[in-house]
């Protein structure tokens, strides 16, 4: 008997895993191309354009303060700007990381993408590019100014680690003409340089400007031309496929750029600008609303999360305990599929998968959503170890004395298993709060977001985290208080 429910579990699990595997497909398929001129024509009724970008690539694209607030400056930018004015539309730009850009573009996320992109062949077969409008003068190798006399060429860093950002050209130069070394990709440049500098990797890959643009503005980096071979044509705007009246606007913006060479006497110099104000007003006092934006975030996706784990726990919880097989085996399969897979994997999947299938939907629903799915099947197996502690003497007396089972729960063993289970239900809220990190990954602006742009804008690594460790702490260390207190009153009611 013990074997047949065995086995008719594991089958309701694959049934669920393939459900899911191909709701997945349908969704991708559904994703995988655009629907051809339906770019320009959103662009047109909304008069707005959104351009994905990674704004940690300074002069290219970066973050500066301006009056508290965060701006996006840069060549890339500024290139987006005279695009988003050609099609009279509102520019609105969406940071993300480098490597979620053409997921992005491709679900329809963003219109085109502007992040010193290279139209390489297998980029060029999931999306358009259009005509280059910068060529980088070549590659760098960012290293510690200290070791200046080791590291000069390719063979100087044999079996040492070096670093690209994640999906670049950078990291793919570095794995086919740096074998003797090993290659280690991150999503943001100023990752890579807090790397560096605390001798994680020996040195970094990046374009001249950029490893000119961190030595200009932090004595201790040097930028060294490597040898390199660069097979790449330059930089090139990413359209989604099927597109064609959206290419042909973007070029002949371009087609002004180049004929005025606005990238060398507009664009470059008022990026150097801000470079150069940045580097006069590097301080943290200048950032607190940078923090502050973040924090109130932080506690509203938070919030909202620990409500849908809440409720959805309850509910798989009593699915579990059911009488019914069908409930049962449901509430089995959520909770070990959710606890299966990483987070970070389910928030990417709600935003760019299921959220293709309602436009609409902000990164922040999604995050918030995804963070709630999460928590709600860990919060189910704390309910229900919580109910199972619970003397069934207790249901039995409930119901001796005419009230239902749904009564019995609500008023007797629901009240004193909540008790049992508090300190596990805060161990859970306060790594909730603490995983709200996670949703930066899709350009939502809580905490960590917020300290990666404060990172890109003072070119420091190290303070804004420190910084954002003590906010942390801050904010666990409360909630932890507000739960003992609870859990005082509970034990204050028996």
């Amino acid at each position: 008997m013990k074997k047949a429910k065995i086995i008719n579990l594991l089958l309701a699990f694959i049934t669920l895993i393939s459900t899911l595997f191909l709701f997945n497909q349908s969704t991708y398929a559904a994703t995988k191309k655009v629907e051809s001129g339906s770019v320009m024509k959103k662009i047109k009724q909304s008069k707005e354009l959104v351009v994905g970008t990674s704004a940690d690539y300074p002069p290219l694209e970066f973050t500066t303060s301006v009056n508290g607030n965060t701006k996006y400056v840069g060549v890339d930018i500024e290139l987006a700007k005279d695009i988003a004015k050609d099609l009279h539309a509102k520019l609105v730009i969406k940071n993300m990381s480098f490597d979620s850009l053409l997921v992005a573009l491709e679900t329809g996320k963003v219109d085109m993408v502007i992040s010193a992109m290279t139209p390489n062949p297998e980029r060029k077969k999931s999306v358009d590019f259009s005509k280059i409008y910068y060529k980088p003068s070549g590659e760098y190798f960012l290293i510690n100014k200290r070791d200046q006399a080791k590291y000069k060429k390719i063979s100087d860093f044999a079996g040492k680690t070096v670093g690209a950002q994640t999906g670049s050209i950078q990291y793919q130069l570095i794995q086919s003409q740096m074998k003797k070394s090993k290659a280690k990709g991150l999503g943001k440049i100023n990752n890579l340089v807090l790397a560096l500098k605390s001798n994680k990797m020996s040195g970094v890959v990046v374009e001249e400007l950029i490893a000119k643009a961190y030595q200009s503005n932090d004595s201790s980096l040097l930028a060294v031309k490597s040898d390199l071979r660069e097979p790449q044509a330059g930089n090139a705007v990413a359209i989604a496929k099927g597109q064609p009246d959206l290419v042909k606007a973007v070029n002949k913006t371009i087609n002004h750029v180049e004929k005025k060479k606005l990238i060398d006497k507009e664009y470059l110099p008022e990026a150097a600008k801000y470079m150069k104000t940045a580097k006069k007003t590097n301080t943290m006092a200048k950032y607190v609303p940078y923090f502050i934006k973040g924090v109130g975030y932080t506690i509203v996706i938070t919030v909202f999360s620990v409500l849908i784990g809440i409720v959805l726990g309850m509910l798989l919880a009593l699915m579990r305990l059911s009488q019914n097989k069908l409930l049962h085996w449901i509430a089995v399969c959520y909770i070990e599929f959710i606890r299966g897979t990483p987070q970070m994997v389910q928030i990417l999947f709600v935003y760019f998968g299921i959220g293709v299938l309602i436009s609409n939907l902000s990164a922040l629903v999604a995050g918030i959503i995804a963070i709630g799915l999460n928590s709600g099947a860990y919060v189910a197996e704390d309910i229900r170890s919580g109910i199972s502690s619970v003397a069934k003497g207790q249901t039995e007396a409930a119901r001796s004395l005419g009230l239902s089972q749904a009564k019995a729960y609500r008023y007797v063993i629901i009240p004193q298993a909540l008790k049992n289970i508090w300190p596990a239900l805060g161990n859970e809220f306060i790594t909730l709060l603490k995983d709200s990190s996670l949703v930066s990954v899709i350009g939502v602006t809580e905490l960590m977001y917020q300290t990666e742009l404060i990172q890109t804008s003072t070119y420091r690594g190290v303070l804004p985290l420190f910084i954002a460790m003590i906010i942390y702490f801050i904010m666990t260390f409360t909630l932890t208080r507000l739960l003992n207190y609870f859990e005082r009153r509970m034990k204050h009611n028996d």
